[in-house]
């Protein structure tokens, strides 16, 4: 690939200009159009087939919920959203994720050409993860429910996800059944959207899912989210540990952290998996949870949004089965319990 290509998508002609400038600061990206509105970027992404496109959420005429369904439905483009982490803003951002969009940027707070600055190494990284992503795993396909099993086994379960990830642990917790083993789950994300995140899974899982607090106790029926900025790790006493230690592979929540505490408590109870994102978070937590006697699964590359973690992850030679993201939910539960009767 030469430059990539990005269209700016913003109703504001100042935070159009500074988005351009701060792209185009990278010798490897050229902007080739704006817009300023969804039915403008849906011209401008037919006529000018850009590689990733920008994307506000509140805009005029057709806002950037709509376009992103619009654009995924008629000619499928990496979106990156670029919203504002207003409660509103955040929960339109992880609809539009789950429409297929494939990453997003907050607005920071204050002057915009200033406070953009403060996010410009997140965006550039981002827009070039972006111009890379599969998009048309975004069309995964419908995924079916598992029988609830008699005996699910004295298990644990681990996950990692980044980039493509929100879609991704949606497809693969709303598919398990209620009587699930404890479920801990690092997803990077920033403060506030980790909550938001956790409310909606609670409402379409058969099983209680929350954001992870202080003190809570690891149990059945329960899934537990790392919180944006904090590192998440279980104790002997099969607690949560939130810390504000400094990030490992440059996140916190970082997936390495939580596995390797899991790993040393549970042992081969451990059912570890990596899905979707940028990076290696999650290889090291998953060597250790296999070299305890765990079991290991990572997602494959056909339905990964960005075949990064997961890679690396088998890449350790440590990962049990790599399979596509619907079949994940039955590599867990075949995991969990090796007598039990999946359904076909």
């Amino acid at each position: 690939m030469g430059q990539i290509k990005v269209v700016v998508v913003d109703d504001s002609l100042l935070m159009q200009r500074v988005l351009c400038d701060i792209l185009q600061s990278d010798k490897q990206i050229v902007v080739v159009g704006t817009a300023r509105d969804g039915e403008e970027a849906l011209i401008k992404v037919a006529s000018l087939k850009p590689d990733v496109v920008t994307m506000d959420i509140e805009m005029p005429k057709m806002n950037g919920l709509t376009a992103v369904r619009r654009i995924m439905e008629s000619q499928p483009t990496p979106v990156v959203m670029i919203s504002a982490l207003t409660q509103r803003e955040a929960m339109l951002t992880l609809k539009a994720l789950e429409f297929g969009a494939v990453d997003y940027v907050p607005k920071p707070s204050g002057q915009i050409s200033l406070n953009m600055e403060s996010v410009r190494q997140e965006l550039l990284s981002k827009i070039k993860t972006a111009a890379f992503a599969n998009v048309s795993s975004a069309k995964a396909t419908v995924q079916e429910d598992i029988r609830a099993p008699t005996q699910i086994g004295d298990h644990i379960i681990s996950i990692a996800a980044s980039t493509g990830g929100p879609p991704a642990v949606t497809k693969v917790l709303t598919a398990l059944p209620a009587d699930t083993p404890p479920i801990l789950i690092v997803q990077h994300m920033p403060k506030g959207i980790t909550k938001l995140f956790a409310e909606g899974l609670n409402e379409r899982c058969k099983f209680t899912v929350k954001e992870a607090q202080e003190g809570d106790r690891v149990q059945e029926r329960l899934a537990l989210i790392a919180p944006g900025g904090f590192h998440m790790v279980v104790t002997k006493e099969h607690k949560i540990h939130l810390t504000t230690d400094a990030p490992v592979n440059y996140v916190r929540p970082a997936a390495d952290v939580m596995m390797l505490s899991m790993a040393e408590v549970y042992g081969a109870k451990n059912v570890g998996v990596v899905l979707t994102g940028m990076g290696s978070d999650g290889a090291r937590g998953i060597k250790a949870i296999k070299e305890k006697g765990g079991f290991t699964i990572a997602q494959d590359q056909k339905t990964s949004v960005v075949y990064g973690m997961p890679n690396v992850a088998y890449q350790t030679g440590c990962v049990n089965v790599v399979a596509p993201l619907d079949q994940i939910p039955k590599q867990i539960i075949k995991a969990c319990n090796s007598t039990v009767q999946i359904s076909a």
